[in-house]
């Protein structure tokens, strides 16, 4: 493998609500954390949520793993924040940055990072957003901010200057961390670790290609000719 810690400052933390893949990707040096979310959940077939995470928790005890809250009521939300992170010394909480109503979570994320509670805000598009909430995070508790770098790629933005403009929001607290969220090539691993961006979260599709970094292009080049030309002849094709 081309990918070496010691060459990169940005920390790989991996996707997924697969329990066997998680604690595959746990148990990789080069992965320093896992984030999982209702969605990932859903396609994986979890219908029990507190069990899974419980599963998951007993498999991976030490590199941080975030859960996220699922109500839409703001003072729910508390609650299930308290609960979740009770389920493990590694465990962040994910809070969106609002609910569907577009009601700010900040007093929510005030409330959970002032009893001690290590958070993950996630779902931030803007720089803006971050603006909003970063004093409402306890500057003492370690704490993360998902910006989804790749859904703000997918409406044709370019996500360099929101992300860039966020770091600089967030020098004020020592303890935050901004994840660059929802990748989208290998590529943005080598962006997000370029402009300094603590954590870039990896889906398998990603991981499996950082043996690639680096790679001699005119080798890739020939390697990519000669599996065109084995798949064309295993498939039998006649002109």
């Amino acid at each position: 493998m081309t990918w070496n810690n010691k060459d990169f400052t940005v920390k790989l933390f991996a996707d997924g609500a697969d329990i066997s893949t998680m604690v595959e990707m746990a148990s990789k040096e080069y992965i320093s954390g896992l984030i999982t979310n209702p969605t990932l959940m859903k396609k994986a077939g979890i219908t029990d949520y507190e069990k899974f995470a419980k599963d998951v928790l007993e498999e991976i005890p030490s590199k941080p793993i975030s859960f996220e809250v699922f109500s839409d009521d703001l003072e729910e939300m508390k609650t299930q924040g308290e609960k979740i992170s009770k389920w493990g010394e590694n465990v962040c909480v994910k809070v969106p940055i609002t609910n569907t109503r577009g009601e700010s979570t900040r007093e929510v994320i005030s409330y959970l990072t002032n009893l001690n509670v290590k958070v993950n805000v996630t779902a931030i598009m803007t720089t803006e957003q971050v603006k909003y909430i970063i004093d409402y995070l306890n500057p003492e508790v370690e704490s993360y901010i998902s910006v989804f770098a790749g859904r703000i790629a997918d409406t044709g933005r370019n996500p360099l200057p929101i992300l860039t403009s966020t770091l600089n929001v967030m020098k004020q607290n020592s303890k935050c961390n901004l994840i660059w969220a929802s990748p989208r090539e290998l590529l943005n691993v080598i962006q997000a670790n370029e402009i300094g961006c603590h954590i870039i979260t990896a889906t398998s599709d990603i991981l499996g290609k950082l043996d690639l970094i680096g790679r001699d292009l005119e080798q890739y080049s020939l390697d990519t000719v000669s599996m065109f030309y084995s798949d064309a002849v295993k498939s039998g094709f006649r002109i």
